[in-house]
C-alpha cells in the first residue's frame, strides 16, 4: 500500500472517531456561579390592597384569606441547571439572606410551558391547587438565610426549564426582599461538612 494511502485511512478512522463522541461528554459546565433575580423587593402593604388574586390557590388558613393575593411575581428566561446547586440568596453574590411575607410560589416549567413541580417557601399553612398539597421547601418562617432555602432536587438535572414565582399573602401586610437563584458548583454548607465530621 502507499505510504499516502496509509496516511489518508489513518485520518478518515480518526476522524469518524471524533464524530462519534457525543457532545454532552465534551461541554464543560460551568464553574462561574449564575444569579438570576426572581422577584424585586416589594415594600409592605395591607393585605386587602393587593388586587390580584390566585384563584387556584388555597391555604388552610383561619385566620385571613384562603385565597391569596398576589404581591408580585417573576419568571426566567430558559435555563438549564446542568449538575449545579440551586439555592436562593437575597442579592446576586449570594452574601444575603431574603425575606416574604406570607410566601413564595415556586413553578417549574418545562419547554413547552407546561408546569412540572411546585413548592412554597415561606410562613404558611399548607398550600392546595386543585387535590395536590404543595410541598414546604424548608422551615415555616418569614426570613431565611443566604442559601438556606435549597431547590436543586426541585429543578431537572440538565432539562431546559424557567421558574415562575409568585409572591402570595393571606393576612396582615405581604411584602418580599429581592430574591435571587444561584446556580453553582458549591459543595454542601460548611455546617453539613462539620457535622459529617462529627
Amino acid at each position: 500500500m502507499h505510504p499516502r494511502t496509509i496516511l489518508l485511512a489513518a485520518t478518515l478512522g480518526l476522524m469518524a472517531c471524533a464524530r462519534n463522541v457525543p457532545a454532552s461528554s465534551t461541554a464543560p459546565v460551568s464553574s462561574t456561579p449564575r444569579a438570576i433575580r426572581l422577584v424585586v423587593d416589594t415594600p409592605p402593604q395591607e393585605t386587602g390592597t393587593f388586587d390580584k388574586v390566585r384563584d387556584d390557590v388555597e391555604v388552610d388558613t383561619e385566620e385571613g384569606e384562603r385565597t391569596p393575593r398576589v404581591v408580585t411575581f417573576g419568571e426566567t428566561p430558559v435555563l438549564r441547571r446542568d449538575g449545579q446547586r440551586a439555592q436562593l440568596y437575597g442579592d446576586a453574590q449570594g452574601k444575603l439572606g431574603f425575606s416574604v411575607d406570607n410566601f413564595l410560589l415556586l413553578e417549574v416549567l418545562d419547554a413547552q410551558n407546561a408546569v412540572k413541580r411546585r413548592a412554597v417557601v415561606g410562613f404558611t399553612d399548607s398550600v392546595h391547587m386543585g387535590k395536590e398539597l404543595v410541598d414546604n421547601v424548608g422551615r415555616r418562617a418569614f426570613t431565611f438565610e443566604p442559601g438556606e432555602i435549597d431547590v436543586t432536587e426541585l429543578l431537572p438535572e440538565s432539562e431546559p426549564f424557567r421558574l415562575r414565582v409568585t409572591v402570595l399573602d393571606s393576612w396582615g401586610v405581604g411584602r418580599v426582599s429581592d430574591v435571587y437563584l444561584v446556580l453553582s458548583n458549591q459543595g454542601p454548607r460548611a455546617a453539613e461538612d462539620d457535622l459529617r465530621g462529627n
